[in-house]
């Protein structure tokens, strides 16, 4: 059974024809004066449809249907307000529809009902979930998601205490880059030219030097609390699952999308188009802006942060979906930085009115930033597109194609830069600066590290980019069984396997909770992990496991499962992701990656996990210090 709005309602049922196939039944009623469309091809192509009949989608994908759906009742063709001739079912609508499942079969199929239906000019598409039970199928056997309790309390030593402080430095270290792109944002062709109109407004205005610094500090603070409170939504967000914003992160879909509007981005700061909010928000916010109350004071910051947004914008959408791994807080961490940068000249210079005559004048050379921006935007649009393709293990930018593409974006600011490339609203024959061409070398510097890098033996001249790039495994070059951190030995990817290897071994278990778009992931893997110490010491002592929590392959069907987790949420297991970052929150409450445990092969808990630990010293004596609370 199911309803949606309470303007549809569908039963549907699956009775066995054989062992794999079935006939699936479904009624579906509509609110009285509403109708149901049925098949109607386009008038001007045939082939296309405007409006399609309900039907059941299964999200089983060993779902085959064997035949059209027939409906018991036929549509007719009729005068229609929206389509002009369309057809309708009207009144109850019965239909049935054969089906076979390949493989095991679960005893509740999932799916949903698509159907569209209106009343007058009023019209909806509606999915409307439906559940069914089948007879031939059985419960999925699932898999043991809480460990024993020796694994979860507190651990045999003190290991990696001052590690826990490793959240805290993230969030600073996402505050650190709001601020840098607050700074950035102030060098932007919509924002600099505003601060000395701004200022200028409030000294002319205020009527004594009191009341001018009074009035840009309270503009200051206007700023800072508008961005702060952007990210207020994202923390209501955080209690429906603790995991919720690594899924957002890594969503394979998300991140595609992320890839469009960056790559839109950087069209409009080329100067191709302006992105701009509808005038209308921007002339309410302007229209209630003044001198004459705080909430006029707090409506001028709203109308600078409306103006300013074809420039902000980006560099928001940068943030944003940078510091979405770690939580809500680091986005609002990130925000406050942002505000803060935003908020400081205008509050400065308001105090300090006499400085406005050291700024630089408007001119040039901020869209010539902002055209290097561009080129930043373009280059991070890749690095979503990279995210996806990682996680979805499609293939389509394997480390040497992704770094080909950044070399190639960075000879063309090179190009920009000395003038060989002309974008919009550039002058041509215009004189070249000397921080220009300066900036041209760099970036071809730039460009021909990254060609070097392509190739593995000089893997280390692009170490500081680690994170970025795909791992080097996932190369052109990769042959089955390589991996990027030179720990070739008793690695698996899979808990069972490597406590049943713990066992046989008597070695305690390293497990690595990881992610295929997990930058610090890859600092780590690539810039600690290679240290011949640290990796010959995991060799040697260790079972480790890399579990990958935003992998979205799918389990095999008998082994999806519904969680119910210690807090009482439900969540569907469907996919590796899905089981290892549920085992990763409900057994160590801890979510961000990478995240270090180390258990013995009992599955008592050795040392207090570890997260993002560049030191190499600090690390190793993290791992020293858990084997040898395990003897």
């Amino acid at each position: 059974m199911a309803q949606a709005d309470s303007l549809v309602k569908v039963y549907a049922k699956a009775s066995p024809v054989n062992d794999s196939t079935y006939q699936l039944s479904f009624d579906i009623k509509v609110k009285e004066g509403w109708h149901v469309y049925g098949n109607t091809p386009s008038p001007d192509n045939a082939a296309e449809l405007i409006t399609t009949s309900p039907n059941i989608v299964f999200k089983l994908e060993t779902v085959k249907f064997l035949k059209e759906v027939i409906f018991t009742s036929k549509a007719n063709f009729q005068k229609d307000v929206l389509f002009k001739k369309a057809n309708v079912f009207e009144g109850p609508i019965a239909a049935t529809q054969n089906f076979s499942i390949a493989g095991f079969q679960p005893d509740t199929l999932k799916g949903n009902l698509v159907v569209a239906i209106a009343k007058g000019n009023e019209f909806y598409e509606q999915e409307i979930p439906v559940s069914i039970f089948l007879a031939n199928g059985k419960k999925a056997e699932g898999v043991e998601i809480l460990l024993p309790t020796s694994a979860t309390t507190p651990p045999l030593g003190a290991c990696g205490e001052a590690a826990h402080d490793s959240k805290e430095s993230s969030f600073w270290t996402v505050f650190v880059l709001g601020f840098l792109g607050g700074l950035i944002a102030l060098i932007t062709p919509c924002v600099f030219p505003m601060i000395p109109v701004t200022v200028s407004f409030f000294t002319k205005r205020s009527k004594t030097r009191k009341q001018g610094i009074k009035n840009g500090l309270l503009y200051g603070l206007s700023i800072f609390l508008i961005y702060v409170l952007a990210s207020v939504p994202f923390h209501l967000l955080g209690n429906v699952q603790p995991e919720i914003f690594n899924s957002i992160s890594t969503n394979p879909i998300l991140n595609l999308i992320f890839f469009v509007i960056f790559i839109f981005f950087s069209i409009s700061f080329f100067g191709y188009f302006e992105i701009t909010l509808p005038s209308g928000i921007a002339n309410k916010a302007d229209s209630k802006s003044g001198l004459g109350s705080l909430g006029g004071i707090f409506f001028m910051a709203i109308t600078l942060a409306i103006v300013s947004f074809s420039c902000t914008g980006p560099i928001l959408g940068t943030l944003l979906v940078g510091s979405l791994q770690g939580g809500a807080w680091a986005l609002t961490s990130g925000m406050a930085g942002f505000g803060i940068a935003l908020a400081l000249p205008f509050t400065l210079f308001a105090i300090f009115p006499q400085w406005l005559q050291s700024l630089p004048k408007s001119g040039g050379w901020l869209d010539t930033v902002k055209k290097i921006l561009a080129f930043l935007e373009l280059a991070l649009a890749f690095k979503f597109l990279s995210n996806a393709d990682l996680v979805q293990h499609w293939g389509l930018l394997k480390r040497e194609v992704f770094l080909g593409l950044w070399a190639v974006i960075s000879l063309g600011l090179a190009l920009y830069l000395w003038g060989k490339l002309h974008l919009p609203h550039d002058t041509k024959g215009a004189k070249i600066s000397v921080v220009r061409k300066l900036g041209g070398i760099l970036a071809i510097a730039f460009s021909v590290v990254l060609v070097m890098g392509i190739f593995p033996k000089n893997a280390g001249y692009i170490k500081f980019l680690s994170g970025f790039p795909p791992p080097s495994q996932y190369s052109l070059f990769a042959s089955p069984g390589d991996d990027n951190m030179g720990v070739h030995a008793n690695v698996v990817n899979d808990y069972q396997k490597a406590l049943a290897l713990a066992k046989d071994q008597n070695k305690p278990i390293l497990i690595d909770f990881t992610g295929w778009a997990c930058v610090n992931c890859r600092k780590m893997e690539e810039n600690v992990w290679t240290d011949p110490a640290v990796s010959s010491y995991i060799k040697e002592n260790f079972i480790l496991v890399s579990l990958y929590v935003d992998d979205k392959e799918m389990l095999p069907v008998d082994k999806r499962f519904k969680y119910i987790s210690k807090a009482g949420t439900e969540k569907e297991i469907n996919s590796v992701g899905d089981l290892w970052a549920t085992f990763q929150a409900e057994n160590f409450n801890q979510v961000t990656q990478p995240l270090y445990v180390v258990v013995s092969p009992d599955q008592k808990l050795l040392s207090n996990p570890v997260g993002y630990t560049p030191d190499i010293n600090e690390y190793l004596q993290w791992l020293q210090c858990s084997v040898a609370k395990g003897k």
